[in-house]
């Protein structure tokens, strides 16, 4: 059947829809591609093998992007998506390829982003750590309320739709519209009935949901965290202080809900959603739930930042631990260190470890988890990584035998790659959350640093980030 080429309507700028194309792979960020007249074509939501009608709706020299208007054929890889809310929830956009299918095109998402950017001698790439749970793994989940809810297409064509309420995800791209989630198969029990009785307690009760134009409303998020040692999070954020309805609704929920281990909640009165720079105030349960990796316990706030899959973390931080070969005698740097969980996690085999991180809340905890552990070689301080790192540091602290890497997506700033080079550590052991920038410093590295080692691992099934972690030895002179 061969691609068609409709032109719609008159006008010179209308954009054309495609008809009978064949998706052929998938390509970087999860969309599908194919094909069309020599140029790259750029389609979410479809699988290789698919036949569709594409409209397009971004036209360049090498390459366009569409959407699918029609799916003429399903391909035989498609597998029917788990959740009711697949395809209008801007989360989950993998759930119709089977999982296995997931890790072979995450695979080649790293193997293409080293070749075609890092273009450096690769060696053997380690199969993916895959996870053992593809649905149920999230540690974190946030949910917003919304005056306004989006309706899809069924519920609009419903004659007697009236509560335009609802909790759940922002719909992509739309900083003012909530899908309302009644199922969501990220985070185990009881995220969703926790949820869903939140809703119903709070239309049988009046309370009012927030509209973000306006910034006036009640109910403004909610944030559930869980760990693999079975403890349970719950922070309700409001947007008016009403005491009464606030202690009404908590005591509420602490008797429908008496797992909960950790009951928090915070006034949010401001135009934005975070509330780092907000008081949490305790209601009832302690004030934190408690994660265990191996030996060690990591304390965990409403405000710490932990890896939101807590089994592939271990598997993560594992691989790094594993590739920086530690025997007890070696000084190591532990940079975008975050709560100093992979800091904590080697320190007992070397003989120091040294934490840089941006955030200063974040190098708290990393102090306490350490306390906690008795961990009395490492040393956590706040600031920049790209202005922290200078001669004075490095002559202050110890020249790095091993350094450790987990920068934002962004990857590193080129005044860290230089101090990396200055300091010309052994190993740099590269944990990275987007193989594309991780792949340009790579080699932005690689006159200095041979690519050793490389370990995919998946940390988000059902979506297309993959994390990637890599050594990196020193050169010989």
């Amino acid at each position: 059947m061969p691609a068609k080429i409709i032109q719609v309507g008159r006008k010179k700028n209308k954009l054309p829809l495609l008809e009978n194309i064949k998706i052929e792979n998938i390509a970087a960020e999860g969309k599908a591609l194919a094909r069309v007249n020599e140029r790259v074509l750029f389609v979410p939501m479809a699988v290789p093998g698919d036949i569709v009608d594409v409209q397009i709706s971004k036209k360049k020299n090498s390459f366009m992007e569409g959407y699918v208007k029609t799916y003429k054929e399903l391909s035989s890889m498609r597998i029917k998506p788990k959740c009711k809310h697949f395809g209008t929830c801007g989360g989950c956009k993998w759930q119709m390829l089977p999982y296995k299918n997931q890790l072979e095109f995450k695979q080649q998402q790293v193997i293409d982003a080293l070749q075609r950017i890092a273009k450096v001698e690769l060696p053997e790439i380690c199969p993916i750590i895959g996870s053992e749970n593809d649905y149920y793994y999230r540690n974190k989940l946030e949910y917003t309320f919304s005056n306004k809810r989006w309706f899809t297409e069924e519920e609009m064509n419903e004659p007697d739709v009236e509560n335009t309420a609802g909790v759940g995800f922002h719909i992509p791209k739309m900083f003012d519209k909530i899908l309302d989630i009644t199922e969501c198969h990220l985070q185990a029990e009881p995220t969703n009935a926790i949820r869903n009785w939140l809703r119903t307690y709070a239309l049988n009760n009046k309370l009012s949901f927030y509209n973000v134009r306006m910034h006036e409303g009640f109910l403004r998020n909610l944030i559930i965290r869980n760990t693999s040692t079975g403890e349970l999070m719950v922070i309700m954020i409001f947007g008016k202080n009403e005491h009464d309805q606030i202690q009404n609704l908590l005591h509420q929920m602490q008797a429908n809900f008496p797992q909960i281990t950790s009951l928090l909640y915070v006034i949010n009165q401001k135009k934005n959603d975070t509330i780092n720079d907000l008081e949490v105030l305790h209601f009832a349960g302690k004030n934190h739930i408690m994660e265990k990796m191996e030996e060690l316990n990591f304390k965990i706030g409403p405000k710490s930042f932990y890896q939101t899959n807590s089994a592939q973390a271990y598997q993560l931080y594992s691989v790094a631990r594993e590739f920086a070969a530690l025997t007890g005698k070696e000084i190591v740097y532990d940079l975008y260190s975050g709560t100093g969980t992979i800091a904590n996690f080697v320190a007992h085999k070397a003989k120091k470890v040294i934490g840089v991180e941006f955030i200063p809340e974040a190098i708290e905890d990393a102090k306490e988890n350490a306390l906690l552990n008795e961990l009395g070689n490492t040393i956590f301080i706040a600031g920049d990584t790209k202005d922290v790192l200078n001669h004075d540091f490095f002559d202050t602290n110890g020249n790095p035998d091993v350094i450790i890497l987990d920068p934002p997506r962004a990857g590193l700033h080129t005044d860290v790659v230089k101090m990396l080079i200055w300091a010309a550590p052994q190993k740099i052991v590269y944990v990275s959350c987007n193989p594309a920038t991780q792949a340009r410093d790579i080699a932005l590295l690689n006159e200095n640093y041979k690519l050793i080692k490389v370990q995919p691992v998946d940390m988000f099934p059902q979506t297309h980030h993959v994390e990637n972690v890599v050594l990196l030895e020193k050169r010989e002179n």
